[in-house]
């Protein structure tokens, strides 16, 4: 799927410099960038998930009965 990405002046600037500096394109940084949020977000949901578990795990227990 193709899209356009609009970056302030700032943060053109700083990921053209950060992808020089890896030797890497934009494009490529930018990408690399999105899989690490998303990959994040799964890990913070499970997280939340395991911490609703274990702290309402006695009303969680009553509810299931």
């Amino acid at each position: 799927m193709a899209m356009n990405l609009r970056l302030s002046d700032e943060q053109s600037d700083a990921l053209r410099k950060l992808a020089s500096q890896e030797g890497i394109s934009m494009q490529e940084a930018a990408l690399t960038a999105i899989d690490e949020y998303i990959s994040r977000r799964d890990l913070r949901m499970k997280s939340a998930i395991e911490r609703v578990l274990s702290e309402d795990k006695d009303l969680l227990d009553r509810l299931g009965q």
